[in-house]
């Protein structure tokens, strides 16, 4: 069983950065579980429903640093259940040369609801 969750886990990660360097939001957004949360910067930020997000802020917040893309460094579960799992991730932005732009640590919480694994919070040193 544990080995399944993992394949879900990494799936559902995959598929979030994958949307995320398109900026599709309503891709990305399809990842998450409702309410879902992102504590980043001191503060929380709270999504009850998809739509939420200022896209047009994200992608000018990104692209005034020249970002590109993003990439996994690393995403190791360190907790789980059959409802919860724990993902410690580091992840770096690009530019489209390839340098890079930063790497930032994060905590992933993915939660099992409504028949399917979701992030359900963020908790990352990136702005």
């Amino acid at each position: 069983m544990k080995e399944t969750i993992e394949v879900e886990i990494m799936e559902v990660l995959d598929t979030w950065m994958e949307a995320f360097n398109r900026l599709d939001i309503v891709a990305w957004e399809k990842t998450f579980h409702f309410p879902h949360y992102r504590l980043a910067s001191g503060n929380m930020r709270v999504l009850n429903k998809p739509g939420e997000q200022d896209m047009e802020r994200i992608r000018h917040n990104l692209t005034t640093r020249g970002w590109h893309h993003s990439d996994w460094d690393r995403r190791n579960i360190v907790h789980a259940s059959e409802s919860k799992v724990h993902v410690d991730t580091q992840f770096t932005r690009y530019r489209a040369d390839g340098t890079v732009i930063a790497s930032y640590e994060s905590l992933y919480i993915l939660t099992y609801e409504a028949g399917r694994w979701s992030i359900k919070l963020r908790s990352s040193f990136a702005p």
